[in-house]
């Protein structure tokens, strides 16, 4: 693995960004240690945020039946609070495949507007770099990560680091979770269930830039707010998105 001072073997060219991050010139984008490393201090503290969360998945696992080793295996696979937790929650004998399947992939389709929003630093990384780090994306890792690229750094290995942190704290806590699942009960009662919620808002501040992010924000609520009301199950997620990024491309289209 490269030292952070050279650049990704796979190509030595530096990253045209004249999109949405902004123009830097012609610096390259590295992967190695330092990345990680930066990446992973950090996420710790968002990461703590993520373990009360997963603290919570694992509760609503043990009360479906789910064994500790298949609810670890099943966060240290997949990696998506929201969507394992629909998917405990549809949970029945036998088990809905088609309803789960359907509604886990209308929220994780938001990621594929995630991952193309890192395309101007990633492509200039090998395939195995760029989707061995988009593995261990999640909401809260991808946002520090923007963050960290739009102050002008370079560093590819940044996301990678970072979903490190996110991944261990959210299997380790899901384990918790399903051990103390009895003891916990409705993981409501302590507030298990607003830790997402209120971190999501703390990243919201970091990306906030002013009021032209009010744009693509309020077409992604309204957006929302209104497919919550006429489409069942979680659709609202991948059409605010959608809204916020069309909102976005008409904007600076101008």
């Amino acid at each position: 693995m490269e030292t952070d001072s050279e650049t990704d073997s796979s190509d030595g060219d530096a990253v045209g960004n004249g999109d949405a991050a902004g123009d830097r010139g012609a610096e390259p984008v590295t992967f190695g240690r330092e990345g990680i490393r930066e990446g992973l201090i950090t996420c710790v503290p968002v990461a703590v945020g993520v373990g009360g969360y997963g603290v919570a998945f694992g509760v609503l696992a043990d009360q479906v039946g789910l064994s500790v080793a298949e609810a670890a295996l099943m966060s240290a696979v997949v990696v998506a609070g929201a969507s394992q937790i629909v998917a405990v929650e549809l949970w029945a004998d036998p088990i809905p495949i088609a309803a789960i399947v359907i509604t886990t992939f209308a929220i994780n389709l938001r990621y594929s507007l995630m991952g193309a929003a890192l395309q101007p630093w990633f492509k200039r990384l090998s395939a195995a770099k760029a989707y061995g780090s988009l593995f261990f994306m999640a909401d809260e890792n991808w946002a520090l990560t923007m963050r960290d690229f739009r102050a002008g750094n370079r560093r590819g290995a940044f996301l990678l680091g970072s979903g490190i942190a996110v991944w261990t704290f959210w299997v380790g806590s899901t384990v918790v979770g399903v051990l103390a699942g009895g003891a916990i009960g409705e993981p409501a009662r302590y507030g298990f269930d607003f830790v997402l919620a209120a971190v999501f808002l703390a990243l919201a501040a970091e990306l906030w830039e002013g009021r032209s992010s009010l744009v693509p924000w309020l077409a992604s609520l309204g957006t929302a707010l209104v497919a919550a009301e006429l489409f069942p199950g979680r659709w609202y997620i991948l059409l605010g998105g959608f809204a916020a990024a069309l909102a976005e491309v008409i904007r600076r289209g101008r």
